[in-house]
Protein backbone atom coordinates (compact mmCIF):
# COMPACT_ATOMS: atom_id res chain seq x y z
CA UNK A 1 0.00 0.00 0.00
CA UNK A 2 2.85 2.41 0.56
CA UNK A 3 4.53 1.77 -2.94
CA UNK A 4 0.84 1.97 -4.51
CA UNK A 5 0.90 5.91 -2.20
CA UNK A 6 4.13 6.75 -3.60
CA UNK A 7 3.30 5.86 -7.47
CA UNK A 8 0.01 7.64 -7.09
CA UNK A 9 1.87 10.84 -6.02
CA UNK A 10 4.37 10.40 -9.24
CA UNK A 11 2.12 9.89 -11.52
CA UNK A 12 -0.11 12.63 -10.24
CA UNK A 13 3.03 14.62 -11.13
CA UNK A 14 3.56 13.51 -14.06
CA UNK A 15 0.23 14.05 -15.63
CA UNK A 16 0.61 17.32 -14.34
CA UNK A 17 3.78 18.05 -15.70
CA UNK A 18 2.64 17.30 -19.25
CA UNK A 19 -0.13 19.37 -19.16
CA UNK A 20 1.72 22.55 -17.62
CA UNK A 21 4.67 22.02 -19.87
CA UNK A 22 2.61 21.93 -23.07
CA UNK A 23 0.43 25.40 -21.39
CA UNK A 24 3.69 27.40 -20.36
CA UNK A 25 5.31 26.39 -24.11
CA UNK A 26 2.33 27.75 -26.09
CA UNK A 27 1.96 30.42 -23.76
CA UNK A 28 3.28 33.93 -24.66
CA UNK A 29 6.61 35.16 -23.49
CA UNK A 30 4.92 37.91 -22.01
CA UNK A 31 3.16 35.65 -19.55
CA UNK A 32 6.83 34.42 -18.68
CA UNK A 33 5.78 31.35 -21.57
CA UNK A 34 7.96 30.42 -24.96
CA UNK A 35 5.23 31.31 -27.38
CA UNK A 36 6.18 28.36 -29.36
CA UNK A 37 3.58 26.69 -31.99
CA UNK A 38 1.67 23.50 -31.12
CA UNK A 39 4.40 22.16 -33.97
CA UNK A 40 7.28 22.88 -32.69
CA UNK A 41 6.20 21.88 -28.92
CA UNK A 42 5.42 18.34 -30.20
CA UNK A 43 8.88 18.35 -31.98
CA UNK A 44 10.20 18.78 -28.38
CA UNK A 45 7.75 16.46 -27.08
CA UNK A 46 8.79 13.67 -29.96
CA UNK A 47 12.72 14.18 -29.34
CA UNK A 48 11.59 13.73 -25.41
CA UNK A 49 9.55 10.23 -25.98
CA UNK A 50 12.80 9.07 -28.16
CA UNK A 51 15.13 9.85 -25.79
CA UNK A 52 13.14 8.29 -22.86
CA UNK A 53 12.47 5.15 -24.90
CA UNK A 54 16.47 4.71 -25.82
CA UNK A 55 16.72 5.28 -22.13
CA UNK A 56 14.41 2.90 -20.83
CA UNK A 57 15.75 -0.04 -23.01
CA UNK A 58 19.32 0.66 -23.06
CA UNK A 59 20.03 1.94 -19.48
CA UNK A 60 17.25 1.77 -16.91
CA UNK A 61 18.03 -2.41 -16.51
CA UNK A 62 21.46 -1.83 -15.30
CA UNK A 63 20.36 1.26 -13.04
CA UNK A 64 17.59 -0.52 -11.06
CA UNK A 65 19.66 -3.51 -10.78
CA UNK A 66 22.96 -1.17 -9.51
CA UNK A 67 20.57 1.01 -7.55
CA UNK A 68 17.64 -0.94 -6.42
CA UNK A 69 14.19 0.08 -7.23
CA UNK A 70 13.67 2.56 -4.02
CA UNK A 71 17.20 4.27 -4.45
CA UNK A 72 16.35 4.87 -8.11
CA UNK A 73 13.77 6.22 -7.33
CA UNK A 74 14.95 8.89 -4.57
CA UNK A 75 17.93 9.77 -6.78
CA UNK A 76 15.32 10.52 -10.05
CA UNK A 77 13.64 12.63 -7.72
CA UNK A 78 16.52 14.62 -6.56
CA UNK A 79 17.49 14.99 -9.87
CA UNK A 80 14.27 15.99 -11.59
CA UNK A 81 13.95 19.01 -9.31
CA UNK A 82 17.01 21.52 -10.39
CA UNK A 83 15.71 20.31 -14.25
CA UNK A 84 12.55 21.62 -13.33
CA UNK A 85 13.61 24.68 -11.81
CA UNK A 86 15.83 25.62 -14.88
CA UNK A 87 12.74 26.16 -17.21
CA UNK A 88 11.72 29.69 -16.51
CA UNK A 89 15.36 30.20 -16.92
CA UNK A 90 15.33 28.40 -20.16
CA UNK A 91 12.57 31.08 -21.23
CA UNK A 92 14.89 34.22 -20.95
CA UNK A 93 16.96 32.35 -24.23
CA UNK A 94 16.45 32.56 -27.69
CA UNK A 95 16.86 30.96 -31.06
CA UNK A 96 18.55 27.45 -31.31
CA UNK A 97 20.16 27.50 -27.60
CA UNK A 98 17.18 27.46 -25.98
CA UNK A 99 15.47 25.10 -27.91
CA UNK A 100 18.31 22.26 -27.51
CA UNK A 101 18.73 23.33 -23.33
CA UNK A 102 14.63 22.74 -23.40
CA UNK A 103 14.77 19.34 -25.47
CA UNK A 104 17.22 18.30 -23.35
CA UNK A 105 15.52 19.47 -19.90
CA UNK A 106 12.53 18.06 -21.32
CA UNK A 107 14.25 14.82 -21.99
CA UNK A 108 15.67 14.45 -18.65
CA UNK A 109 12.69 14.81 -16.77
CA UNK A 110 10.78 12.44 -18.86
CA UNK A 111 13.41 10.23 -17.81
CA UNK A 112 13.51 11.09 -14.14
CA UNK A 113 9.87 10.97 -13.62
CA UNK A 114 9.25 7.53 -15.79
CA UNK A 115 12.20 6.15 -13.68
CA UNK A 116 10.79 7.06 -10.72
CA UNK A 117 7.54 5.64 -11.65
CA UNK A 118 8.54 1.72 -13.11
CA UNK A 119 10.89 1.72 -10.15
CA UNK A 120 7.50 1.91 -7.63
CA UNK A 121 5.97 -0.58 -9.95
CA UNK A 122 8.91 -2.73 -9.93
CA UNK A 123 8.63 -2.80 -6.01
CA UNK A 124 4.65 -3.18 -6.00
CA UNK A 125 5.36 -6.55 -8.15
CA UNK A 126 8.32 -7.50 -5.67
CA UNK A 127 6.08 -6.90 -2.25
CA UNK A 128 3.39 -9.71 -2.86
CA UNK A 129 3.65 -13.30 -3.76
CA UNK A 130 2.73 -14.35 -7.85
CA UNK A 131 -0.76 -14.85 -7.03
CA UNK A 132 -1.58 -11.82 -5.37
CA UNK A 133 0.10 -9.62 -8.24
CA UNK A 134 -2.83 -9.42 -10.65
CA UNK A 135 -5.07 -7.51 -7.66
CA UNK A 136 -2.07 -5.29 -6.52
CA UNK A 137 -1.67 -4.23 -10.29
CA UNK A 138 -5.50 -3.61 -10.16
CA UNK A 139 -5.60 -1.64 -6.97
CA UNK A 140 -2.21 0.55 -8.11
CA UNK A 141 -4.23 0.90 -11.67
CA UNK A 142 -7.47 2.23 -10.00
CA UNK A 143 -5.47 4.67 -7.43
CA UNK A 144 -3.23 5.57 -9.79
CA UNK A 145 -6.25 6.92 -12.30
CA UNK A 146 -8.04 8.86 -9.40
CA UNK A 147 -5.31 10.78 -8.96
CA UNK A 148 -4.26 11.01 -12.67
CA UNK A 149 -8.31 12.67 -13.06
CA UNK A 150 -6.89 15.70 -10.37
CA UNK A 151 -3.84 16.09 -12.85
CA UNK A 152 -5.35 18.06 -16.07
CA UNK A 153 -7.90 20.29 -13.56
CA UNK A 154 -5.26 20.98 -11.02
CA UNK A 155 -2.40 21.85 -13.72
CA UNK A 156 -4.98 24.26 -15.86
CA UNK A 157 -6.10 25.75 -12.50
CA UNK A 158 -2.43 26.22 -11.51
CA UNK A 159 -1.25 27.41 -14.84
CA UNK A 160 -4.29 30.13 -15.14
CA UNK A 161 -3.01 31.49 -11.59
CA UNK A 162 0.39 32.00 -12.02
CA UNK A 163 -0.14 33.61 -14.98
CA UNK A 164 -1.93 36.40 -13.13
CA UNK A 165 1.15 37.05 -11.02
CA UNK A 166 3.79 37.37 -13.06
CA UNK A 167 5.08 40.55 -11.37
CA UNK A 168 4.92 39.34 -8.17
CA UNK A 169 8.11 39.33 -6.01
CA UNK A 170 8.00 35.90 -4.54
CA UNK A 171 8.55 33.55 -7.46
CA UNK A 172 6.49 35.17 -10.39
CA UNK A 173 4.74 34.01 -12.93
CA UNK A 174 6.16 30.35 -13.78
CA UNK A 175 8.91 30.10 -11.46
CA UNK A 176 5.70 29.80 -8.72
CA UNK A 177 4.74 26.81 -11.41
CA UNK A 178 7.69 24.71 -11.15
CA UNK A 179 7.99 25.37 -7.70
CA UNK A 180 4.23 23.15 -7.37
CA UNK A 181 5.72 20.77 -9.81
CA UNK A 182 8.82 20.40 -7.19
CA UNK A 183 6.74 20.52 -4.22
CA UNK A 184 4.98 17.14 -6.01
CA UNK A 185 8.60 15.27 -6.66
CA UNK A 186 9.46 16.79 -3.01
CA UNK A 187 6.25 14.51 -1.26
CA UNK A 188 6.62 11.48 -3.33
CA UNK A 189 10.45 11.32 -2.51
CA UNK A 190 9.71 12.03 1.20
CA UNK A 191 7.09 8.96 0.94
CA UNK A 192 9.87 6.60 -0.03
CA UNK A 193 11.38 6.90 3.37
CA UNK A 194 10.40 4.78 6.61
CA UNK A 195 8.08 5.11 8.05
CA UNK A 196 6.29 6.36 5.24
CA UNK A 197 7.63 3.54 2.85
CA UNK A 198 8.75 -0.41 3.99
CA UNK A 199 10.12 -2.63 1.75
CA UNK A 200 9.21 -6.26 2.29
CA UNK A 201 11.92 -9.16 2.29
CA UNK A 202 11.84 -11.70 0.36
Amino acid sequence: MSSILVYCVLCLHDTAYSEIFALWANSPSKYGGLGYSTNHVGTILTISGLGLFAFQVILYPSAERLLGAVLLTRLAGALMIPVQLSYPFIAHLSGVSRSILLSFASILVNVFSVSAITGMVILQNRAVDQHQRGAANGLAMTSMSLFKTVGPVGAGILFSWTEGRKDAVFLPGPHMLFFFLNLMVIVGVSLTFKPFLVTARR
